[in-house]
């Protein structure tokens, strides 16, 4: 059953009712209600409510030109900027879906999710045009994200390489151009219709699409606005990507739905982002540990700069207890550290307000019910006892993207109801707050977006020199971890770790390239042949956990 924590924040409700909206409407009635309120601001241009209304409206018009119509899958390929706003909600006036990517993605990559989701059509920063031709992609509208900023206005330095207007093939056009275009009449949506497939990947290394509904998404959009209280006089900070779930819901969907307003970053600077904060009197501000750890760390950091944020959440790896403390000691800021996957479209879990704990994942959050259960007989294990996460909510995804086996194996039936199986090991404690422990997946976090080693290592087994690769994780303290690669090199092959480094930035998105190479002469081996990664990264952790002490 849906447990409710002794610890549950007083004043806010057990459970919530889920609209039956799409997303669209979010934005339609806050257009409605303030039309004149900025809704975006982006290095010095301001977009109204009803200006990103208008111009998601227009853009739909020009995608439903080209054929594009609801349960059609849609690519939003480009920084954090106003118009991935318009973009996805351009998408989601004509009921289509939006497949969020990685900027950081290589062609070949981007080709694969354009491949498996069956994408013809796509809006990309105009910097990635290129690879998206190479990839594949069909038609593009093509947007070159930095037109009408101003670095004068903005008191920030531009972000660069994205102020690029390309040569563009037959038949592709502009953001500007299209969105010339009469809008396009709405279609009808329903609650349970797809609207957003963000990509995670898994032991084997081939990404797998989460399908979502608007109400799997619409219940993390209000249950995260309940949570933190927002409203139309808040200011969100928006430093996390778009494309990632957390950024996605609590830093785009949460304030549009408020009526708040967002102050964009393309890409994270922490003194830009101080800066802003301070600036713009922002009020709530959803960020990784990783980056509240670079931004205490500049020399120019002033716990005043912070002042006027009232309510700081995060996840994607935990906050170090130190550096929780040293923010509570020197802002009187409270982390509000949460946990979720893209199966869950961001938060499942998080602390409740007034009573935080360090590195700790918190509680169920509306609606949520999630056990610790024995990984093989499924039975829910006692307090303190470690096992495997199990989720059940309406955050919870479909299943994955024509991938039938794949569901199957991700969920299991609990008296009667039907539970996400997390691969993360993790224990409750005697007042319900769920901990973090192990992971039942081989996965690297860094700075909270997911590496699955089995990718890397194919990729590296292309490279000319390399016999085998095995990738692990390790420490790290900025990014929480790294990805460290062994290689044994082939017979009478050399070549050196930077070189290697470079090219496999070639190859594959910049966070998941690995920092750290150790050649060695053999991998270890299972009964069953295979490499046996788990002794060598424990073999590894131990040793830098030596290194510290020593």
């Amino acid at each position: 059953m849906t447990q409710v924590n002794r610890y549950w924040p007083q004043h806010k409700p057990k459970s919530l009712i889920i609209p039956q909206t799409g997303l669209m409407h979010n934005l339609k009635v806050n257009a409605e209600r303030y039309p004149l309120k900025t809704a975006l601001w982006f290095y010095g241009r301001s977009l109204t409510y009803r200006e990103v209304r208008e111009q998601a409206g227009r853009l739909a018009g020009h995608l439903a030109a080209q054929g594009v119509k609801k349960g059609d899958r849609v690519a939003v390929w480009m920084q954090n900027s106003p118009a991935w706003v318009v973009a996805a909600h351009a998408c989601w006036h004509l009921g289509a879906v939006v497949i969020p990517l990685a900027p950081m993605l290589q062609a070949r990559e981007f080709g694969f999710f354009l491949q498996d989701a069956g994408v013809r059509v796509g809006i990309v920063g105009a910097e990635l045009y290129e690879k998206a031709k190479q990839g594949g992609l069909g038609h593009t509208v093509v947007a070159n994200v930095m037109l009408g900023t101003d670095f004068g206005t903005a008191g920030i330095p531009l972000p660069d390489g994205l102020d690029v207007n390309p040569t563009l093939q037959d038949g592709d056009v502009t953001l500007e151009q299209a969105l010339q275009h009469q809008p396009a009449p709405e279609a009808d949506v329903s609650a349970d219709d797809l609207c957003v497939m963000p990509y995670t990947s898994g032991t084997t290394g081939l990404p797998k699409g989460c399908m979502h509904t608007h109400a799997s998404v619409q219940a993390n959009v209000f249950g995260a606005s309940v949570w933190v209280a927002g409203n139309a006089e808040d200011v969100f900070m928006a430093a996390l990507p778009f494309f990632h779930v957390t950024g996605f819901v609590n830093s785009l969907l949460v304030p549009l739905a408020a009526g708040g307003k967002i102050v964009i970053l393309a890409r994270w600077d922490r003194d830009a982002a101080r800066k802003l904060v301070r600036e713009h009197g922002a009020t709530v501000w959803t960020n990784t540990p990783t980056m509240i750890i670079d931004l205490m760390s500049s020399p120019t950091f002033n716990p005043d700069d912070l002042k006027t944020l009232r309510r700081v959440t995060g996840g994607g790896a935990s906050l170090p207890e130190a550096v929780g403390k040293r923010l509570l000691d020197t802002t009187g800021i409270e982390y509000m550290e949460g946990y979720g996957l893209s199966e869950t479209m961001a938060q499942s879990h998080t602390n409740p307000e007034g009573r935080q704990k360090f590195q700790c994942l918190g509680i169920p959050l509306f609606n949520v019910d999630a056990r610790v259960v024995d990984m093989d007989s499924l039975e829910e294990l006692p307090v303190g006892q470690t096992g495997e996460i199990v989720i059940h909510g309406p955050q919870v995804m479909k299943g994955y993207w024509n991938r039938p086996e794949d569901t199957a194996r991700a969920f299991v039936t609990l008296d009667g109801q039907e539970f996400f199986r997390t691969g993360d090991l993790g224990y409750m404690d005697e007042e319900g707050y769920f901990f973090f422990s192990d992971r039942l997946k081989r996965m690297v976090n860094v700075s909270g977006m997911k590496v699955w080693p089995a990718e890397v290592e194919n990729k590296f087994h292309a490279h000319p020199a390399v016999q085998e690769a095995c990738v692990i994780s390790v420490p790290d303290e900025r990014s929480g971890e790294r990805a460290r690669a062994l290689i044994v090199l082939k017979p009478g092959h050399s070549v050196d770790p930077e070189d290697l480094e470079q090219w496999a930035r070639g190859e594959m998105a910049s966070y998941k390239v690995p920092r750290d190479y150790q050649f060695v002469d053999s991998l270890p081996r299972s009964p069953t042949g295979k490499v046996a990664w788990r002794p060598l990264q424990e073999a590894a952790r131990a040793a830098m956990q030596g290194q510290n002490q020593g």
